[in-house]
């Protein structure tokens, strides 16, 4: 991970920045899924806790072959008047690096009731004692909203920027561009 580009979202009167970081996003999932890469990796470097904000950048980290190949593909097609994508540059010397993460909610109660019954052979009554509505899990984490393009639903991507550390951790990233392990090179 030598190189990276940044994708900055322009000011728009037409679409709130969430939208469109939400389309930009999706797209580039899109991307990566048809380019089969696992070894670019993302980071939203404006991400704020509070509020919570991806923020209106997002960086690709790779080398600078694989970034150039990926962005030859045309997954940005009806985002470049919407955006400003930077040249492809070197990463700095002394930087840090995280692990950007994809976090599940566990917060589907009904769901988790189901799991239960499956597994323990409980009754349904038992298992709503067992997991109650209120075992419902919140997260306090920034979210991307996509649509899945097998269901068609919509639902929320949360992501956490775990803290940054001295060493690089190598690993492959998911077609989000994320990883539970990997890490990705922060400054």
């Amino acid at each position: 991970m030598d190189s990276y580009l940044e994708i900055r979202l322009l000011s728009d009167p037409e679409f709130a920045s969430s939208v469109l970081l939400n389309t930009l996003f999706g797209k580039l999932h899109r991307g990566l899924a048809e380019y089969g890469a696992s070894n670019i990796g993302v980071c939203f470097p404006d991400v704020t806790k509070r509020p919570l904000s991806l923020g209106q950048r997002l960086r690709l980290h790779s080398s600078a072959a694989d970034l150039v190949s990926l962005m030859s593909q045309g997954w940005l097609t009806g985002m470049r008047d919407h955006v400003a994508v930077s040249e492809i540059a070197t990463v700095p010397a002394c930087v840090g690096y995280r692990v950007v993460r994809r976090v599940q909610a566990k917060s589907s109660p009904e769901r988790l009731r189901r799991r239960l019954i499956a597994r323990k052979d409980l009754t349904a009554e038992q298992a709503v004692l067992a997991i109650p509505d209120s075992a419902a899990e919140t997260l306090r984490l920034p979210f991307l909203t996509l649509k899945s393009l097998s269901t068609g639903q919509r639902f929320r991507l949360f992501i956490e920027h775990l803290p940054v550390q001295d060493q690089a951790s190598p690993g492959s990233f998911s077609a989000y561009g994320l990883s539970a392990s990997a890490t990705v090179p922060w400054f």
